[in-house]
């Protein structure tokens, strides 16, 4: 028989693996908040929903520039009220519903005031919209349900704009419309498109693919050394604004998407680090089609005094003339189009100066 004085010790030797993942492992990794990770039913629902928008592709993923009607479908992404849906009612007013499609994705976790009839956000909620959370790859699965849902809706809708409740419009529509459709030289970082016409024969996804930002090794790793390998190299890792401008055939690809979705949607073990909104869409772009992206976005934000990863934010003190003349200012294109981000009392002195300003291009 064994000694006790061999038994104790042993006993607590064989203890030690259990202490560790018991009590010590949960600090040291702690496990991703409950809100970041995506449900299975949400999955089978999400899936069903694209599988249907890729079917649909056959009758028309991509628009001739002979297509009467080009569409702008711009989806918003909100958790809190459409704070700033005044001046885009305003943005929108005037305008043939034969350009543009709004589409919302409401966070139904989230108390949110619902539009009232005559609004262009009254019945632009979209049914199928699921919890989102910050920093996770939550906010992934929303933005790609609204481009399923947007791709499914109306064949005309060619770009697809994603906004935040916080951006507001630096143009009118009129400017946006002809920026994106007929401008021959809006954008600054390709050749002058002939545009024979007066339409767009190429068009391209005004996304940021940043390849030199700081910290995009940390950012990659955020998973794990490895997690993202082998489909996703760091040499193809790329970080940009979750706010862009895309293209129907760049649409129809993220929809269409399952092998870099399975990497994103990994939890992370670095919060500080963990931005798969910001990365996912950047990646997969350029990846698949690099040539396709302008490399910018069409969306301002001001970076200075960020706080806790968030932008600077204006309150309506420093809204006026000037504010909106700066934010437009690009040197990738002849303006930026849209801009955040914004507190909710800015609505007024925006609105003093919609139609004297920001509308007066």
């Amino acid at each position: 028989m064994y000694s006790k004085q061999f038994i104790i010790p042993f006993s607590l030797l064989l203890s030690l693996p259990i202490i560790f993942f018991l009590f010590i492992a949960p600090h040291v990794f702690p496990s991703p908040p409950a809100e970041s990770l995506i449900p299975i039913s949400d999955e089978i629902s999400d899936q069903t929903l694209f599988s249907s928008a890729a079917a649909s592709s056959t009758s028309l993923s991509h628009l001739s520039s002979a297509s009467p009607k080009l569409k702008i479908a711009f989806l918003f992404l909100t958790n809190s009220d459409l704070h700033f849906a005044p001046i885009w009612d305003r943005f929108f007013s005037s305008h043939p519903k034969s350009l543009y499609n709004v589409y919302v994705h409401a966070d139904p976790f989230v108390n949110i005031t619902r539009l009232q009839k005559g609004s262009v956000f009254a019945n632009a909620f979209i049914a199928n919209a699921k919890r989102t959370a910050r920093a996770s790859p939550t906010l992934i699965s929303a933005t790609r349900r609204l481009l399923a849902t947007a791709f499914l809706d109306d064949p005309a809708n060619t770009y697809f704009a994603v906004l935040s409740q916080y951006c507001v419009p630096l143009h009118s529509f009129t400017y946006v419309y002809a920026s994106l459709f007929e401008s021959p030289t809006f954008d600054k970082s390709s050749d002058p498109d002939p545009s024979p016409g007066g339409v767009r024969v190429i068009f391209r996804t005004f996304i940021e693919l940043i390849s030199d930002e700081p910290r995009l090794w940390k950012r990659y790793n955020a998973r794990g050394r490895y997690a993202m390998l082998p489909e996703v190299p760091f040499d193809k890792f790329r970080v940009g604004s979750q706010f862009f401008v895309m293209t129907r055939r760049h649409a129809l690809l993220t929809i269409k998407d399952r092998v870099l979705w399975r990497k994103f949607k990994l939890p992370c073990y670095r919060s500080d680090a963990c931005y798969p909104e910001e990365h996912y869409f950047p990646t997969l772009l350029n990846m698949k089609d690099p040539e396709g992206c302008t490399g910018y976005t069409l969306t301002q934000v001001n970076w200075t005094g960020t706080v806790k990863g968030h932008p600077y934010t204006y309150r309506p003190k420093e809204v006026g003339p000037g504010l909106i003349k700066r934010l437009r200012r690009s040197r990738h294109s002849s303006s930026y189009l849209f801009a955040r981000k914004f507190t909710p009392d800015c609505l007024k002195p925006l609105l003093a100066i919609a139609d004297s300003v920001i509308f007066r291009d």
